[in-house]
Formats: structure tokens, C-alpha cells, sequence
């Protein structure tokens, strides 16, 4: 009993640890290490202890990682203490179970201890890792390869994605665990598995997937740093309005993206206030695109929506929404006592998933609304025909914390991936421009009413990972899983007759 637990506390302190590989931290390279950690922490253990371990190691993950959910439900949502607590918890449980899961399966193959280290489990935090990004919603928050977007690793992102860069993070784990805990053989092979590797990222790093299509574009991302618990107050329309009108004509831009639902009002309610941007835009030659709410009259529902204003008037609706924030996956005596308490409760409408990218002249944006962009194969039907990637967010919502920086890594990864520029507008930051490498090339100060302002030029072209989408890291994933059950199944016979 003493021993489970000190298995399961220091997997608990591992997890804690992890999120400073993520943003604002950047420490990358702890990544491999805590992971070699858990993986040598379930080694030998039952399945059930295993899975006690895994639980307690993604527990603190999200729990360090994701303390934000609470300011966003309480703080700003309103919901009452208790309330917040028990859907915080009950997230982090959630999360913990896939890793949980996880490591009982591991636990529950008899193998070779390199081979489980280095093959096993890689293929096992992949699936489930996959898994989490899109069971009950998703949530694909802290997704292990975000982590390495400024080390070596980021190199595979184009080839296969994120969850192809936290497949290569895991194998090298258990390739450093065996250089430190194999035998001479294993560490031999060890040895040369991550000199493989090494020399496939230096490859990946030299490949070019994409080029530049067009001329370059000069865009200008407005924001205006209204507080949330300001933003929706009635005397606060009129000086929001005045001060994004200002901002977007301050200087001249091919194209003018606003945050999400910049203007803190239905779309027919300021219909006066958008025709006079609009006729203005048109005489700059300028193309607005910006957040706001609209309604579906045949619903009587409303839409997270971005709309265009100047050349084109056309509109893209939030496909992916929040569950407990947008919907609100509850019986309707649930709902009414929401209701009872004053609570949000109103499901937004989602957008079909059939949505044509945004024009701009003879280019196509591909848009994304808040944590939409944490998806990436949802924005491959936009692909390879967009050549820019565009998204509005309201990062407001999670006040002064880490959330806005680990989404704007998030961001990056998606830019990386499809190897376009990444346009990132937000209310309160971080407003941002990301080149096609992941890079930022240039980005606001938080807090701040601010126009960022650059240069950006598009892209065309597919990267494997526009091309196949998680299907390749999940295929290579299927393969070694065939591999692994017919290893077993050959040495079986063999340690029977011995």
C-alpha cells in the first residue's frame, strides 16, 4: 500500500510538472522527461495500479495546465461556486480517465520492456490523446505536442500533424527511459531509434510543402480590449462601436479583421452602424471581417458568426461550440432551474459543417471562431483551396491567466501545419501574426486597445497533413499495433516450447 502510494503521488507530481512544457513556460525538453517518468512508474505494475497512476498524472496535468476553466465559469460566467467547482472537477476527471485508460492498457501487455516503452505506449497516448480531441465535444486542450512547437519536433507537424508530434515525443521518452533502465542490447537500439529520428527531423526541417501564391497583402487586426464584465453593458455599445470604427480607418489594410463578436449586439440591431463601415470600407478598397452575433429567425436562434463588410458580404458560423458555454448538454428540469438561478442557459445555433472558406478578391480565408482553431482536422474542408487561416477569438473570458497564451500556441500549431499564415484577432489579447513556419512574426501587448499591423503574403499548396489529416499518425499507429500482436504471437510459441 505504502509503495502504491508513493507510485501514484509522485505520478501526481509529474503531471503537475508537465504543463511548464506548454506556453507561457516553454521549457519543451521536460516534456520527455516526465513522460519517461509515468511510463517507468507503471512499468510492472497491475493494470489496475497502472491505471491509478495514469489517472493521478493527467489529474495534475489539467489541474496546473487548466485552472483557467474556473475564472471562465465563475469569475465571468457567473455560475455559482459550487457549481463551477463541480464542472472544473469534473473535466479534469474526465481528461484523467483517458490517461488512465492508457496506462492500464499498457500495463495489460506483456512485451519486452523497450518495446513497450518505445512502440506501446507511444501508440497508446496517440489514440487516446485522439480520442480526447473528439468524444463528448472534445477537448483537445494540452494536447502533448503543442508543447514542442519551438523545439526540433515542430518539424512533423506538417507531416502529420500534432498528434504525429506527440507520437514522436512519447517514442523518444521511452527511447531515453531504456538508455537509462534497458539492458545493453536495448540501449543499443534505443540508441539508434532516436538517432533515426534525429535524422528524419533534420529531413522534415528542410522540407517545403507550401509556396506563395498572389501578391503580399497588408492587414491590420484590431483590438479593442473591452473587459468582459464590461462588454455587454448597454452604455458601453455606443464607445465600443466609436473606438473599432476608429481603430480599422486609422490606416490603410487590404483586409481589417475584428475579435470575436467584437460588436457586443445583434447584427440587425446595428444594421445602421455596419452599413456606414461597410460603404466607408468600399471606398478604401479595404475588406473587413468581423465577429458578431446574428440571428436565425426560422430558430429564433442566435449564431457566433463572423461577417464581411466592404467587397464581400459573406458569412461564416461557429460549427464547433462550447459545451456549458454555448450549449448546454442538460435535461430541461436542469435547464429550468438555470433558468430559476438566473443562470446562462440558451444554446447558440451551430453552423453547418458545410461552409465555404471567406473571399478576398482572388484569395479564400479559412475561419475559425475561439477555440475552434484547437481542431485542426475540422479546418481541412477549408483546404487546400484558403490560402490564409483567420481566427477571432475572445480570450477575455479567462482573464489575466495562461489560457491565452496556450491558445495562441495553439494557433501557431495550426499555421505549422497547413503551412499558411495565421491571422489571430482578439479582444484583450493575444492578437497575433504567425507565419507558415509557426512563428510569430508580430503580436499585440494584452490589455491594450491596439492595431497590429504587417505584411503578409498567401500561400498555396498541401503538406501531408492537409492531404491525409490525422489519418496518417493513426494508420502508422494501426500498423504497429498489428506489428505488436504478431510479435507476441510469434514469441509465444517459442517461450512455451523452451
Amino acid at each position: 500500500m505504502v509503495v502504491a502510494r508513493w507510485g501514484r503521488c509522485s505520478a501526481g507530481l509529474a503531471g503537475l510538472l508537465l504543463p511548464l512544457a506548454f506556453a507561457p513556460f516553454g521549457w519543451y525538453p521536460l516534456a520527455f522527461v516526465l513522460l519517461a517518468v509515468l511510463i517507468f512508474l507503471c512499468e510492472g505494475c497491475t493494470p489496475r495500479e497502472a491505471a491509478w497512476r495514469g489517472f493521478w498524472f493527467g489529474f495534475a496535468v489539467f489541474a496546473t495546465g487548466a485552472y483557467w476553466i474556473y475564472i471562465s465559469i465563475h469569475s465571468f460566467g457567473g455560475a455559482p461556486v459550487i457549481i463551477a467547482c463541480i464542472l472544473m472537477l469534473g473535466l479534469y476527471c474526465l481528461m484523467a480517465a483517458y490517461l488512465a485508460l492508457m496506462a492500464a492498457a499498457a500495463a495489460s501487455v506483456s512485451l519486452m520492456p523497450a518495446l513497450r516503452w518505445c512502440l506501446l505506449w507511444p501508440v497508446l497516448f496517440t489514440g487516446f490523446e485522439w480520442l480526447r480531441g473528439f468524444l463528448f465535444s472534445g477537448f483537445p486542450w494540452l494536447t502533448l505536442g503543442y508543447g514542442q512547437i519551438d523545439g526540433p519536433l515542430a518539424a512533423w507537424a506538417p507531416i502529420a500533424g500534432v498528434y504525429g508530434v506527440s507520437f514522436v515525443t512519447v517514442m523518444l521518452a521511452g527511447a531515453l527511459l531504456t538508455l537509462v533502465r534497458g539492458g545493453l542490447q536495448a540501449r543499443v537500439a534505443a540508441g539508434g531509434l532516436i538517432t533515426v529520428v534525429v535524422a528524419a527531423t533534420v529531413i522534415a526541417q528542410q522540407s517545403r510543402w507550401t509556396a506563395p501564391v498572389g501578391d503580399p497583402l497588408q492587414v491590420s487586426l484590431v483590438q479593442g480590449s473591452i473587459t468582459q464584465d464590461q462588454k455587454w453593458q448597454p452604455e458601453q455599445l455606443r464607445p465600443t462601436l466609436q473606438l473599432y470604427k476608429r481603430l480599422t480607418f486609422a490606416q490603410h489594410a487590404d483586409l481589417v479583421i475584428w475579435p470575436e463578436v467584437a460588436v457586443p449586439a445583434l447584427a440587425a440591431q446595428v444594421q445602421e452602424f455596419l452599413a456606414s463601415v461597410a460603404a466607408k470600407a468600399r471606398a478604401a478598397e479595404q475588406q473587413i471581417y468581423l465577429g458578431i452575433l446574428t440571428l436565425d429567425r426560422d430558430r429564433n436562434q442566435y449564431r457566433n458568426s463572423i461577417i464581411g463588410l466592404g467587397r464581400h458580404t459573406d458569412q461564416y458560423h461557429k460549427r464547433h461550440l462550447v459545451p456549458f458555454g454555448e450549449f448546454f448538454p442538460v435535461p430541461d428540469f436542469a435547464r429550468r432551474w438555470m433558468r430559476s438561478m438566473d443562470l446562462p442557459n440558451q444554446d447558440t445555433l451551430a453552423g453547418s459543417d458545410q461552409q465555404d472558406p471567406l473571399p478576398l478578391g482572388n484569395l479564400l480565408l479559412a475561419p475559425t471562431i475561439c477555440y475552434e482553431d484547437a481542431y485542426g482536422a475540422e479546418q481541412l474542408g477549408f483546404l487546400p483551396a484558403a490560402n490564409i487561416l483567420i481566427n477571432v477569438s475572445n480570450d477575455a473570458w479567462f482573464g489575466d491567466s495562461i489560457a491565452a497564451h496556450q491558445h495562441l500556441q495553439i494557433a501557431r500549431m495550426r499555421a505549422l501545419e497547413t503551412g499558411r499564415y495565421m491571422l489571430r484577432a482578439t479582444n484583450t489579447g493575444i492578437t497575433a501574426i504567425i507565419s507558415p513556419a509557426g512563428k510569430i512574426v508580430a503580436r499585440a501587448p494584452e490589455f491594450k486597445p491596439y492595431v497590429l499591423s504587417g505584411t503578409i503574403q498567401p500561400y498555396a499548396g498541401l503538406t501531408p497533413y492537409v492531404r491525409f489529416g490525422n489519418w496518417l499518425v493513426l494508420l502508422i499507429c494501426l500498423m504497429l499495433v498489428v506489428g505488436i500482436i504478431g510479435t507476441r504471437c510469434i514469441l509465444r510459441p517459442q517461450a512455451i516450447k523452451e
